[in-house]
């Protein structure tokens, strides 16, 4: 039996590829709006501009921000055999970014009152990865 194989018949995890460029220059210290510029595919630049708008209370470019890396990420998860449900796994680094994007994604909706998306992104993201929902939560 696999470590991974899902008891309940539910798609397997999703992991998507390592791409350390991204990771690297926000860690070691590009501003994240260089690093979208670099690495416009990139769920986590996006996801820091999200945050990095949410901290200044600039809630509408935070939602915009996240929205992109949102939807950069699902294309990704796509890309790499997701069928729309199944676990993406916050334990596999590259899942990340998606998976922050999708947080700060629900955490813009509630600020500007958008109740029904900041319902439906949070629960997207516990069903996507509980860890994620509770590390980011």
């Amino acid at each position: 039996m696999s470590l991974h194989e899902n008891l309940l018949g539910g798609p397997p995890p999703t992991h998507l590829p390592d791409d350390p460029g991204p990771r690297e220059l926000l860690a070691s210290g590009t501003e994240p709006v260089d690093v979208a510029a670099k690495y416009p595919a990139s769920s986590l630049a996006w996801a820091r501009l999200a945050d990095d708008a949410f901290e200044r209370g600039r809630f509408v470019e935070s939602y915009a921000y996240a929205r992109t890396g949102y939807h950069r990420g699902l294309d990704a998860l796509r890309r790499n055999g997701w069928k729309g449900h199944g676990p993406v796994p916050f334990e596999h680094e590259p899942n990340r970014g998606f998976l922050r994007a999708l947080h700060a994604l629900a955490r813009a909706a509630r600020s500007i009152g958008e109740q029904e998306e900041y319902e439906r992104c949070s629960a997207f993201l516990r069903e996507s990865s509980p860890t994620a929902a509770d590390t980011l939560g």
